[in-house]
């Protein structure tokens, strides 16, 4: 009895030292800007994570070093400066003081489509080091999320959310209702500051989308909450980039019950109450952009996984 006491708290001070967690990718159902404030634009904005994915493999360093290696959808290009989930593995190990980490980022998320790749690899990558650390200070975490981008501490959690201020301001909503997209990314991103350019210099002046698509879905109307989807910043991406338009354009032909564009493009959506109508429209549709079929989802009520982003684990 006392060998069987022994071992199993040997197993229990055993320590993780290689995490694997999934990266969500997020669509933009409303983007209203709201206004300004030292420089920055301020959101109002209805989001929500989908079934696409980076995923994310840590594992222990025993320095303070930390390394990153990229690999799909051309990201083994990106420069280390303009790289978040290195950003976020060196600010870590700053803000907590452990060791350092090499990690492997898998992209499935198209990059520069307003996809939140780049913000979810920097959650993920906080994610997975808080794992192997067992940093638990969720307030911390966030507070070290918002200084990496905009939706970075959002896709801490992802779900459906009402998304404020410059990003960081996030109201999680207690259920996400089902919904199913049809995504297409067209082959050139937008540059989000020049997409923010364009918006300023054009003026634009709508009616806040993001109460009324709020107010339905809160009503368990998710139908009818789509026809509010849409995008403050959608005509300066389709000024700058022509196949944003076209993107939309062939999205709707299906009549979906809405459609939009998420963050500042290039990617657009379509949303349908099932999975076969999706599955219908893209079976038909015959442009040349990537097209995804892509289900709403949140991490933190998946069953089966007791953390929200973990796919698996592995102990010294």
């Amino acid at each position: 009895m006392e060998n069987l006491q022994s071992t199993a708290n040997c197993a229990t001070i055993k320590k993780m030292k290689t995490s694997r967690v999934n990266a969500y990718a997020k669509l933009n159902l409303t983007l209203d800007i709201v206004g300004e404030k030292d420089g920055y634009h301020l959101l109002d904005s209805l989001v929500v994570t989908v079934n696409l994915s980076d995923r994310i493999v840590a594992k222990k360093r025993k320095d303070h070093l930390v390394s990153v290696r990229m690999h799909g959808m051309k990201s083994e290009s990106i420069p280390p400066e303009e790289n978040n989930a290195l950003k976020a593995g060196e600010a870590f190990v700053a803000r907590f003081g452990t060791t350092g980490a090499d990690i492997t980022v898998y992209k499935n998320i198209p990059i520069g489509a307003g996809l939140g790749g780049s913000s979810a690899d920097a959650a993920g990558v906080l994610n997975a080091m808080a794992r192997l650390y067992e940093i638990s200070d969720g307030a911390a975490l966030k507070e070290l999320a918002d200084s990496l981008g905009s939706d970075t501490g959002y896709l801490l959690q992802g779900g459906l959310a009402r998304m404020t201020g410059r990003g960081e301001r996030v109201a999680r909503l207690s259920c996400t209702p089902e919904l199913w997209f049809l995504v297409l990314c067209p082959q050139d991103g937008v540059s989000t500051p020049q997409c923010y350019a364009a918006y300023d210099e054009l003026g634009i002046v709508s009616s806040p989308r993001t109460e009324r698509a709020l107010s339905e879905i809160e009503k368990g109307n998710a139908e009818w909450a789509a026809l509010n989807f849409g995008n403050d910043l959608f005509e300066p991406a389709a000024q700058l980039n022509p196949a944003v338009k076209e993107a939309l354009s062939a999205l709707r032909h299906f009549s979906p019950s809405g459609a939009g564009m998420t963050g500042s493009g290039s990617a657009c959506f379509a949303a349908f109450p099932t999975r076969e109508l999706c599955e219908w429209a893209k079976s038909r549709y015959r442009g040349k952009c990537r097209a995804y079929v892509l289900k709403s989802i949140d991490p933190k009520n998946k069953r089966g996984v007791k953390n929200i982003y973990s796919v698996e684990d592995e102990e010294e």
